[in-house]
């Protein structure tokens, strides 16, 4: 896979040092891009920026598995952090990874992996922040979230702790993608609508230069850090496309057909109605077939002398009856009727006539 990158970074307008670091790695395999933002005091945050790139950086190998290795580069950056600063810096974290036709994204942190595709943007990563959370678990909308004074605390940093949980996401790019690494101080001033646009229409090499002059035109609070890369052409061209992951992948479910959609709750109440019918009338097909004919009697006339002159000891005769009407309603001598007596056949049980169960009432409420 033949991918090109450029990327730059600046103080911005209102800090003193440039606490955001960055660093590209290429190989004849492999494309690997870092972006960390630090914090924490006066120096303490540019060292840890520092760190967490040459660590990230010199730490993956291209020998172990892509997400294997991309997580322990994170976490063994995590622990170099920490026993420098024992939980008082920290910083961000931010890699692309493009190996055998493939993206691999770790972060940590709000800086963020976008990829933009035909004029459209989409964030890879995930924000660990408290805004984020907020949005998530819809108490805030994006532009609240875009526009809060407390954006830029951050729920989950390299360096903070002993520990640290690496979020992994993959993407199968396209020839012709441009993927943009960047740290708030960028995105938290310029919508991604605007990012796509920039970085569909400028050259690659003017992309970054172009969004961090943006930032500035627009107050600069933060330091701006921005790393473009464009994907020009892959090892297997002809190789089918599947529906890009954006999720970790420890939640992601096994691969479907993207044709396949999932019954919803009502639909699947009606499905399990409907087979609960057809059941009930194959059972009750079968049992008609199965079941033995039941003889009818003809009471008319000639019928009952017929019969009196064969009926067996076992037949009784009733000597009343009651009289009879044709069909053209006039009054007929009424027939004395007999009455056979119960045989097998007539104390057959009459057939059972299956019935659908009801479901269960819909439950109040979706599922998400």
């Amino acid at each position: 896979m033949r991918v090109r990158f450029s990327a730059g970074t600046h103080v911005g307008m209102r800090r003193e040092v440039n606490q955001d670091s960055y660093d590209c790695k290429q190989s004849d395999l492999a494309t690997l891009l870092v972006v960390c933002d630090g914090m924490g005091g006066h120096a303490a945050g540019e060292v840890a920026s520092r760190i967490g790139v040459e660590t990230i950086v010199a730490t993956y190998s291209a020998e172990q598995p892509p997400e294997d290795s991309l997580r322990q580069a994170f976490v063994t950056a995590n622990q170099r952090i920490y026993s420098e600063g024992h939980g008082s810096m920290g910083t961000t974290g931010v890699a692309a990874l493009f190996l055998n036709d493939t993206l691999y994204v770790a972060n940590v942190g709000d800086s963020r992996a976008y990829v933009v595709r035909e004029g459209q943007i989409r964030q890879i990563s995930r924000d660990h922040s408290f805004v984020s959370d907020q949005v998530a678990a819809g108490l805030m909308t994006p532009e609240q979230a875009r526009a809060s004074n407390i954006r830029n605390i951050i729920t989950r940093a390299l360096g903070h702790t002993t520990e640290v949980t690496v979020d992994l996401f993959t993407e199968e790019p396209r020839a012709g993608d441009t993927v943009l690494l960047s740290s708030d101080g960028m995105h938290g001033l310029i919508t991604d609508e605007e990012i796509a646009e920039v970085a569909g229409v400028l050259p690659l090499d003017e992309v970054a230069q172009h969004l961090i002059n943006l930032a500035n035109e627009r107050g600069g609070p933060d330091n701006i850090t921005v790393v473009v890369a464009q994907v020009d052409e892959l090892d297997d061209p002809d190789k089918p496309s599947r529906v890009p992951a954006t999720v970790p992948l420890s939640q992601q479910p096994p691969p479907t057909d993207p044709r396949e959609r999932p019954l919803s709750r009502m639909s699947l109440g009606l499905s399990l109605l409907v087979l609960v019918s057809l059941i009930g009338l194959g059972i009750g097909i079968v049992w008609v077939r199965s079941a033995p004919l039941t003889p009818t009697v003809d009471l008319t006339a000639s019928s009952v002398v017929t019969a009196l002159s064969s009926t067996a000891p076992s037949s009784v005769v009733t000597s009343t009856v009651a009289p009879a009407l044709t069909a053209t309603g006039t009054a007929v001598t009424p027939s004395p009727t007999v009455t056979p007596s119960p045989t097998p056949t007539d104390l057959a049980p009459p057939p059972l006539t299956p019935s659908a169960r009801a479901l269960p009432p819909e439950p109040s409420g979706s599922t998400p």
